[in-house]
C-alpha cells in the first residue's frame, strides 16, 4: 500500500467492522488475532491486525493493551470521487444500515453529488461525485 491509510483501533469491534467494510467496498480482508501473533494482552481471538486492501484500503484492530478504542471527533473520510456515482450511492446507503445519516447524498447547487453519514462503528463517511 501507498499513501495515507487509515488504522483503526475498535471497542472489541474490528473483525465484525472490517467485515462490513469488505462486505461494502470489496477488496481484500486479512485478519490476525492476538493469538497468531502469540499475544495475550487480550482475548485470543480478538483482532490484532487487520488489513483492508482494495479501492478503499483500511488497517484496523481491537484495542488492547494500552491502546485507546476508536473515538472520532472532527474527522470524516472523504471518498469523494473514488468510484462510479452508482457504487457510491450503494456505499452510502450501505454504511448508513445500522448508522446515521447525517447530510442525505443530494445534489448540491454547484452540481455535485455529496453526503454525509456516520456507520454503526462511529466512522464518518463524506461520499460523493461530480456529474
Amino acid at each position: 500500500m501507498t499513501g495515507l491509510v487509515p488504522y483503526l483501533h475498535f471497542d472489541g469491534t474490528a473483525r465484525a467492522a472490517l467485515t462490513r467494510y469488505r462486505e461494502v467496498f470489496g477488496g481484500e480482508l486479512t485478519l490476525h488475532t492476538l493469538s497468531d501473533f502469540g499475544r495475550t494482552d487480550g482475548p485470543a481471538d480478538a483482532i490484532a491486525h487487520g488489513i483492508l486492501e482494495g479501492t478503499v484500503s483500511l488497517f484496523g484492530a481491537d484495542a488492547s493493551g494500552d491502546d485507546r478504542p476508536l473515538r472520532l471527533e472532527g474527522v470524516m473520510f472523504a471518498l469523494l470521487g473514488t468510484a462510479e456515482p452508482a457504487t457510491l450511492e450503494k456505499w452510502f446507503a450501505a454504511l448508513a444500515e445500522g448508522g446515521e445519516v447525517v447530510d442525505p447524498l443530494q445534489v448540491r447547487p454547484w452540481g455535485a453529488h455529496d453526503g454525509q453519514v456516520i456507520d454503526r462503528f462511529g466512522v464518518r463517511w463524506l461520499i460523493g461525485y461530480e456529474d
